[in-house]
């Protein structure tokens, strides 16, 4: 006889068919009492599992379901059906946004079990090689230089590059300018972050893609809402910035606060360039760090394949949008921001800023003259103007 009763039995089971199929088997070849009273139980009990295993076999002796036949507070039909077809009209969005939207009375749960059990509640992500490349394809529409992203990089958070920026007075940000539809960036420098430097090297870059007739009227130009570009937040009139932007008939667009991945493109260079460049290279001065910046530069635009981008460099796809566009167009050197302020201190009556930042590089330079070799691309400075 078992020393434990039937239902203590079944609730402590794992497996509480197997447990009935034993006292069904106990039952055929000793009877309903004798089974009864071994597995301490009741006569009733062991006829009920006896007659549901005839009926319906060895899967007839699990649980029924207990939820009821009839529920007052169930959704009817219609508003069921109602809620399946909201599912194909809003199709990525979740049961709170549908309801908020909606207006409806039905609960988020019960919302998402009518989706469930009408076979329609996936909700697939889109994949993220999905999402890049249907922004690259975005991005391929755009006209040349149309739209631009522009931020600010500091650079004493590099440890390769920090202790030969504080012993040689490298500078200490970097201003970033890219083109996104190619990929094209230009760079400035400076040992500070401020309103003033943000707008010298808006009017340097605006200089020279007028120069080059580059510049596309309405175009965006996009930065964060850092102090730099817009200036005090609590100005009630446009920055300098956004003035110098306007100037050229262009649109300064700020991204929304705290979406920052809505730099991704300028961000993206940012890492490129502390691993290429800041991480690898030395530099015995600041002239030598300019040297060296340009360089990088003209590799970067003319030289290294994107393979975001098709595996072709900025001046490819800039060749194939503008065929005429000559190779100088995309070889304006870095400027340093501070020699600039300087200078435009030193003689206000100076104009434009299409100032070469780098004087020690000039477009008439013979072809045997020596320059120093970059230790990314390989190559001499003076074989870019070939």
């Amino acid at each position: 006889m078992c020393p434990y009763p039937w239902y203590q039995v079944m609730r402590l089971s794992k497996d509480k068919k197997q447990q009935r199929y034993q006292l069904v088997i106990y039952d055929k070849e000793h009877g309903v009492y004798p089974s009864s009273r071994f597995f301490a139980t009741t006569p009733k009990t062991v006829r009920k599992w006896l007659m549901r295993f005839i009926e319906g076999g060895y899967q007839a002796l699990a649980d029924l379901s207990r939820r009821p036949l009839y529920s007052p507070r169930a959704v009817p039909e219609d508003d069921a059906r109602h809620i399946v077809k909201l599912k194909s009209k809003y199709k990525r969005l979740g049961a709170d946004q549908v309801k908020a939207l909606e207006d409806l009375a039905t609960s988020s749960k019960t919302i998402r079990k009518i989706w469930r059990e009408n076979g329609v509640s996936s909700r697939k992500r889109r994949k993220k090689h999905i999402t890049k490349q249907n922004l690259r394809e975005i991005k391929k529409q755009f006209a040349l230089f149309e739209r631009v992203c522009e931020d600010t990089k500091d650079l004493d958070d590099i440890p390769e590059y920090y202790p030969q920026m504080m012993a040689k007075n490298l500078p200490k940000v970097q201003y970033t300018f890219r083109e996104i539809s190619c990929g094209v960036q230009f760079l400035g420098f400076s040992v500070e972050r401020s309103l003033t430097n943000s707008m010298l090297f808006a009017g340097y870059i605006n200089e020279h893609l007028r120069k080059y007739d580059l510049i596309v009227e309405n175009g965006i130009r996009q930065t964060d809402n850092g102090s730099e570009y817009i200036g005090s937040w609590s100005a009630k009139e446009p920055s300098a910035y956004t003035l110098k932007i306007e100037s050229e008939k262009l649109v300064h667009g700020t991204i929304p606060p705290g979406a920052h991945r809505f730099q991704s493109d300028v961000e993206t260079v940012h890492n490129l360039i502390e691993v290429d460049f800041y991480e690898i290279e030395r530099f015995a001065d600041r002239r030598d760090f300019m040297e060296k910046a340009y360089t990088y530069q003209l590799f970067f635009n003319l030289e290294r394949p994107n393979t975001y981008k098709e595996n072709k460099s900025p001046w490819q796809l800039a060749k194939e949008k503008r065929p005429d566009l000559p190779k100088e167009a995309l070889m304006l050197p870095p400027v340093d921001l501070d020699e600039l302020l300087d200078k435009k201190i030193a003689n206000p009556a100076i104009g434009g800023y299409d100032v070469s930042s780098a004087p020690w590089l000039n477009f008439s330079i013979p072809r045997s003259s020596p320059l120093k070799r970059c230790a990314i691309c390989k190559m001499c400075c003076i074989e870019w103007f070939a």
